[in-house]
C-alpha cells in the first residue's frame, strides 16, 4: 500500500468491516510512511460507524480527516460531503484513504470523484466478509462486487478478507475467510490482498500461506462498550 498508487478507495458491504480496515490501514501507513496520509469519511449512507468518529486520534497520528461540510462536529450526520475532501485527492504529495458507503449504492458516492480515479492510479479494495447474510457465498460475494463495478464504473483490484465474531474469534475463523475469499478470486478474477486479524491472533495464523493485515478494534468502543 505504501509503494502503490497513492489514492486508495475502500468499500464492501454493510457489516463487512470496511471502515475498521480504512482506520487500521491509516493508523498503520501513518507508522511506516513519510508522505503526508488523509482518510476521507465518504459513507454518507450508513450513520453507523464512521470514520470521522476517529478523528482526534487519527489526526494525533498525523492522518488529516475530511468528512462534511461541519466535519463531524456536534455530532453532525449530514448526508453531504464537504468540498475540502477534493484538497487531498488532488495533492501530489498526500496518501489518501477513501472510506466509502457500504454496497453499490453507498460506493456511487465516487462517481461525484471520477477525474481523481483513473486507471492505474489507484487501487479499490472490497472487503469480503463470509459472515455477511448479502455475501455469505463466493457467489454472492462476487455479485455484490460487480454491483458495485457497474454503479462506480470502476474496477475493484484487490479483495481484503474480514471474517471475524469481534471479540470471539478464532484462527479457524480467519481460515475460513482467507478460504472463502480465494473462492471469491476463482470467480472474479480479482486478487485476494490479505486476511485482517486482530492483533492478538497474529502469531497464530502467521505461515499460513497468505499476508494477515493486523486489524485494531478502533470503532467497537463505540458502540459495543457504551454503558447503557
Amino acid at each position: 500500500m505504501i509503494s502503490g498508487p497513492r489514492k486508495i478507495a475502500v468499500t464492501g458491504h454493510f457489516g463487512s468491516g470496511k471502515t475498521e480496515f480504512s482506520v487500521s490501514l491509516a493508523f498503520a501507513m501513518s507508522r511506516l510512511c513519510s508522505d503526508r496520509l488523509a482518510i476521507c469519511d465518504l459513507d454518507i449512507e450508513n450513520p453507523y460507524f464512521r470514520s470521522r468518529e476517529k478523528q482526534a486520534a487519527l489526526e494525533n497520528a498525523g492522518v488529516r480527516v475530511y468528512s462534511d461540510p461541519f466535519n463531524g462536529r456536534n455530532g453532525s450526520e449530514l448526508q453531504t460531503i464537504s468540498a475540502a475532501v477534493r484538497a487531498p485527492l488532488e495533492d501530489a504529495g498526500c496518501r489518501v484513504i477513501c472510506d466509502c458507503g457500504g454496497d453499490s449504492v453507498g460506493a456511487r458516492v465516487l462517481n461525484q470523484f471520477r477525474k481523481y480515479f483513473t486507471p492505474g492510479d489507484h487501487r479499490l479494495l472490497c472487503v469480503v466478509n463470509c459472515g455477511r447474510p448479502g455475501t455469505d457465498t463466493p457467489e454472492k460475494a462476487a455479485a455484490h462486487i460487480r454491483a458495485i463495478e457497474d454503479a462506480t464504473g470502476l474496477s475493484v483490484t484487490g479483495l481484503i478478507s474480514n471474517n471475524h465474531l469481534i471479540r470471539y474469534t478464532e484462527p479457524e475463523h480467519i481460515f475460513e475467510g482467507w478460504e472463502f475469499t480465494k473462492e471469491v478470486e476463482a470467480i472474479t478474477g480479482i486478487p485476494a490482498l490479505a486476511a485482517c486479524c486482530m492483533e492478538t491472533l497474529v502469531h497464530s495464523v502467521e505461515g499460513r500461506g497468505f499476508d494477515v493485515f493486523p486489524i485494531g478494534m478502533h470503532m467497537r468502543d463505540t458502540y459495543l462498550d457504551r454503558e447503557v
